[in-house]
């Protein structure tokens, strides 16, 4: 097996900052502490068998999905990966089949140079819960349940590439000229 990749927590400061954003209208007020405790909570990425070919990702606090409603998570992870190398993230199979979760862009795609983003890579995942009773059914991912999957895939580019671009902002930043 190749080695080529460590994923890290991102500072407290990037967390909070990202947290607050995202995480719009909590039945109590976010405080210091609470954000701090569950920054603590976090979980980094890890193989559930020797033979599992993706590191689950663990939600950071109970989250809730109503039917047909998206929920974007600030995971408060980053992976730094070799060169040549890209993170691919999935839903987790038992999710979609029971569910009907899945994420918001079907696969995700995390490139080695997002580690160097202004938002020090952070890691989100949006899930949507797109159940046959999607207008009623209520789903929750439990603190610490593992909800996507990451695989590590190697690249590979076009003998012309020619691209001396460098990343500087995290989503969406590649199509900014």
């Amino acid at each position: 097996m190749n080695k080529i990749a460590k994923f890290e927590k991102v500072s407290f400061r990037q967390f909070k900052e990202d947290w607050l954003k995202t995480m719009k209208n909590p039945p109590t007020p976010w405080t210091d502490e609470k954000i701090k405790e569950i920054y603590d909570k976090i979980v980094l990425p890890k193989r559930a068998t020797k033979m599992s070919a993706g590191y689950d990702i663990f939600a950071p606090v109970d989250i809730y999905i109503a039917g047909g409603t998206y929920v974007n998570i600030p995971t408060g992870i980053r992976c730094k990966m070799a060169e040549g190398w890209v993170l691919t993230a999935y839903p987790r199979s038992g999710h979609g089949f029971k569910c009907g979760i899945r994420l918001a862009n079907t696969v995700g795609v995390i490139d080695a140079d997002y580690y160097n983003a202004q938002n020090e890579g952070h890691i989100f995942v949006k899930l949507g819960n797109e159940s046959v009773l999607a207008k009623t059914k209520t789903v929750c991912v439990g603190q610490g349940e593992a909800f996507c999957q990451g695989i590590f895939l190697p690249f590979g580019i076009t003998e012309d590439d020619e691209v001396e671009n460098e990343r500087i902002g995290g989503f969406g930043s590649t199509d900014k000229k």
